[in-house]
């Protein structure tokens, strides 16, 4: 599990949730789950990336859980999730499953929201029967199905067999990042944030991130690395939006531009001028925007919610 590390105070600082629960996966994997809000309110699932947790989308609990249901839950060796030998797109959707029908009464349905390799979960559940019983509408942020390591700009290099070289074996170091320094919050700006980014922003993602364990970062970042999806975006049957940021270094807008020609119910692209790779942070008004539209066209809310 990882170190807790996030920012207390602030717009990213993650609020308590009024329920929290574990789901279990099928291999027996043990998830820790969150949801915030009102019972009975419609539902959203917040399913985060690599390296990240739930804190994440601490500013997108702020906003929806007002008037939504906001479950969120760690990934498998994420967060307060205990790690797991078992890492594949496979166990992903497995443990998506596992949430949504531990938190989602028969016959109800959610918006499911996935950022980075919680994008590439929708992607991995897609034929799955418990995601297309429960899933009404899809947003998918800043990801894509395949080529991870090709499209990535992360090295300042001409695309070729130099550059891919040395991004996989970024994306699938295992040394240490330690302390949370200038040096280190400079790093991470540059690799996955835009310019314009401010200082509390960059804080609240170097802190989550560094919080992963290495070993976790490593062998996910192994995953990714072979990541071959594109099944799954073509048996993505619901209304699906997909949002990115034009300064996505890790996963650039051409791979928005190849799920939304993919998707066969594309309902939007939002392209976000000058943002990276981390957009629910760089841009929480645009996503809980996109979301809360995605919910209010898709979803039925019950009487009195």
């Amino acid at each position: 599990m990882s170190r807790l590390t996030h920012v207390a105070s602030g717009p990213y600082a993650p609020p308590a949730p009024a329920r929290v629960l574990t789901a279990v996966s099928a291999d027996g994997a043990r998830l820790h789950v969150e949801v915030h809000g009102p019972e009975g309110a419609p539902a959203v699932v917040l399913a985060h990336g690599w390296t990240c947790s739930t804190a994440f989308w601490a500013a997108q609990i702020r906003d929806l859980a007002a008037d939504h249901r906001v479950i969120a839950y760690d990934q498998r060796g994420h967060g307060r999730s205990p790690a797991s030998p078992a890492c594949s797109t496979e166990a992903l959707a497995d443990d998506l499953e596992a949430v949504l029908l531990a938190t989602l009464a028969p016959g109800e349905r959610a918006v499911v929201a996935g950022h980075s390799m919680g994008g590439m979960t929708v992607m991995a559940a897609a034929t799955r029967p418990a995601f297309r019983a429960h899933a009404a509408a899809v947003l998918l942020c800043s990801t894509g199905s395949s080529r991870l390591i090709a499209e990535s700009t992360v090295v300042p290099l001409r695309p070729g067999r130099v550059r891919s070289f040395l991004t996989r074996r970024i994306l699938g170091s295992s040394a240490p990042l330690g302390p949370v320094t200038p040096l280190a919050r400079r790093i991470l700006k540059y690799a996955t944030m835009g310019a314009g980014s401010a200082p509390h922003m960059v804080e609240a993602c170097a802190r989550i991130v560094h919080a992963c364990p290495r070993r976790v970062r490593h062998v996910w970042g192994g995953v990714l690395a072979l990541l071959d999806l594109d099944h799954g975006v073509r048996e993505l049957r619901m209304p699906v939006e997909v949002i990115v940021g034009t300064a996505d270094r890790l996963t650039p807008p051409v791979h928005a531009r190849a799920l939304a020609a993919a998707l066969p119910t594309c309902v939007g692209v939002t392209e976000l001028p000058g943002l990276g790779h981390m957009t629910p942070v760089e841009a929480p008004e645009a996503v809980n925007g996109r979301i809360r539209a995605l919910v209010t066209t898709y979803t039925q809310v019950k009487e009195g919610a």
